[in-house]
């Protein structure tokens, strides 16, 4: 079991960098970039929507949100473009260079817990 969820974790691994590869492509349509964009932002986010200390809530982000959002953005892109970028992502990872990180997603997170937790202060106090 444990070598069935390293396989899949290196397959998300790969498919997200393959959305990164596809949000790029000229053939990608825009309404399928615009989603891979969302997911390899929230993807390569330093930051999560929901933090993991949270208990059992903090983990669903990783462990169900991720793969759905990856599995509904290779369904957008085209089959062709998807295996194009398939062989890109996995020359760049054999050439084992780091990740990617998105900070402006990250500043994007932080941002919407500053105003949840401002509007549940508002709602608290009146």
């Amino acid at each position: 079991m444990l070598q069935t969820l390293r396989r899949w974790a290196k397959l998300l691994k790969s498919d997200v960098v393959m959305l990164w590869f596809a949000y790029r492509h000229p053939q990608t349509p825009l309404y399928a970039k615009i989603f891979a964009v969302l997911v390899v932002a929230y993807a390569f986010s330093p930051i999560d929507l929901i933090p993991d200390f949270i208990p059992v809530i903090g983990l669903l982000d990783d462990a169900l949100l991720l793969p759905i959002g990856i599995w509904l953005a290779v369904k957008m892109v085209p089959a062709p473009v998807v295996a194009e970028c398939r062989q890109q992502a996995q020359a760049w990872l054999d050439a084992r260079k780091p990740k990617p990180q998105n900070y402006l997603a990250a500043a994007v997170f932080v941002a919407l817990w500053i105003v949840l937790a401002w509007l549940l202060w508002r709602w608290l106090t009146n």
